[in-house]
């Protein structure tokens, strides 16, 4: 079985300048970004979601 080049090694694509977090830094900031989107996303849950998650041709 072929392996592709650099299986198993993550590509990571970020802006110029982005600083990186660690420990109880990190944590944080991915509670923080768990919360924005779930208030984003909080109407278009449930059994009254009335279909607003907005979906392209694509899928």
């Amino acid at each position: 079985m072929a392996r592709a080049v650099g299986a198993g090694q993550p590509v990571l694509i970020l802006k110029e300048g982005t600083s990186r977090s660690r420990g109880r830094a990190a944590q944080r900031n991915n509670i923080a970004a768990a919360k924005i989107i779930a208030e984003m996303v909080r109407s278009t849950l449930g059994p009254r979601g009335m279909d607003k998650i907005l979906v392209d041709s694509i899928g």
